[in-house]
């Protein structure tokens, strides 16, 4: 019998899907498989754990969620080694490591760690593996590009990723040499989410009203936090180039700007930039702006991303689900999910995406080809049945 929780994606997910699920749980009965991150909220694994931990239960594993949580020395602690990580410049005082380590031991001895499969999510969580019990393995989960990390940090970081029998990362790239078995897993959506759920014409029109945004013109669309590294200048200096020749707006909607210097500092910028054209829209959105992103994505003729460094990307493919061609740069995962001519555009330079946005803009029929294939791309390679497919394999080939 297939589970109420995964027959709600039987219209969403490739043929088949469902039932190749059932069938491979079918073998993992009972098997407690448990994640391990440092937060419930957010973006990233809190957002893809809230949704596959109870499809995994649906299906009979005994799935759990455990968070690891600490004083602020050990968050201090966990950003300077996500910093040098990311090959930002960062200082590990020693008060830090002990805190790290510390934070470490205290958690192993309160969480409930003893399960056949623990995957431990990100840095956060990292050196928990210094204290597993006897039984089960144990899996690093990093969603993190680790390509250009900060050779001490990596150093100290390999440590500890050295005690797993297995790493995960989401691209070839993103990793650094281990001497444990190295394992491939794409991030996923989920179609049925609020962030991706179908929406009608009216709550479309709801949210662009309450956002001021007038939907007279073809929308150009940027989401993406308010910083440097995500180059909403370049953006900008895009739509301008396409505004010499094509009337559009440019919606720019991100957050990242509460107590952070850098985002504060980026979001005023594109403030002052867009001050002389009301077809410009810098947006502050909240975390929990699901549907108003959901909107905003279903309102665009076009989505724009072109970050100087990015990871992989989700973003990207939630707007491809919604059949929308997408110009981007090719930083991080983005190339994997945008197909040169199939899906959308790649592009290097200011002048490449406004070329790329006017051929869009010129030719409805590439632009609705391209939306087309997007959808279908993201449906068989980054939906969350995909994912939870790559777990219950990890699953089974791990715990035999």
């Amino acid at each position: 019998m297939i589970p109420a929780r995964l027959e709600e994606y039987r219209e969403v997910a490739p043929r088949g899907t469902i039932e190749l699920l059932v069938r491979l749980a079918e073998r993992l009965q009972g098997r407690r498989f448990v994640h391990v991150n440092a937060s419930r909220y957010g973006g990233g694994s809190p957002e893809t754990l809230v949704r596959l931990v109870p499809m995994l239960q649906a299906l009979g594993i005994e799935a759990a969620w455990e968070v690891i949580v600490g004083d602020p020395e050990f968050y201090a602690a966990v950003r300077a080694l996500e910093q040098g990580a990311a090959g930002r410049e960062s200082t590990l005082s020693d008060a830090m490591r002990r805190a790290y380590a510390d934070t470490a031991a205290s958690n192993a001895a309160t969480l409930a760690l003893d399960a056949d499969l623990v995957m431990v999510h990100e840095v956060a969580p990292l050196a928990l593996v210094r204290h597993r019990p006897g039984r089960g393995r144990w899996v690093w989960r990093c969603h993190a590009d680790l390509s250009r990390s900060r050779r001490r940090t990596w150093q100290l970081l390999r440590t500890d990723a050295s005690r797993y029998d297995a790493a995960v990362f989401s691209l070839p790239k993103f990793a650094q040499r281990l001497a444990v078995p190295m394992l491939i897993v794409h991030p996923s959506i989920d179609p049925l989410s609020e962030k991706n759920r179908d929406l009608g014409r009216g709550e479309i029109r709801q949210v662009l009203d309450r956002l001021a945004v007038p939907q007279d013109k073809p929308i150009l669309l940027c989401v993406t936090p308010y910083e440097r590294l995500k180059d909403q200048v370049g953006v900008i200096q895009a739509y301008r180039l396409v505004r010499k020749y094509r009337e559009c707006r440019l919606v720019l909607a991100g957050g990242g700007v509460a107590d952070n210097p850098e985002g504060s500092a980026v979001l005023d910028q594109v403030r002052a930039l867009a001050a002389a054209d009301p077809d410009i829209h810098p947006l502050v959105l909240p975390p929990d702006a699901a549907h108003e992103i959901n909107a905003l994505q279903r309102a665009a003729a076009i989505v724009v991303h072109k970050p100087l460094q990015e990871d992989f990307g989700l973003g990207v493919a939630e707007a491809m689900w919604k059949g929308k061609p997408v110009v981007g740069s090719s930083a991080g995962g983005l190339p994997v999910q945008i197909v040169f001519e199939v899906t959308g555009f790649t592009v290097h330079s200011v002048e490449g995406a406004a070329f790329r946005i006017r051929q869009l803009l010129d030719n409805p029929d590439l632009m609705a080809r391209l939306g087309g294939a997007a959808r279908e791309y993201v449906r068989r390679n980054f939906l969350i049945t995909r994912h939870l497919g790559d777990y219950l394999a990890l699953l089974a080939s791990l715990t035999g």
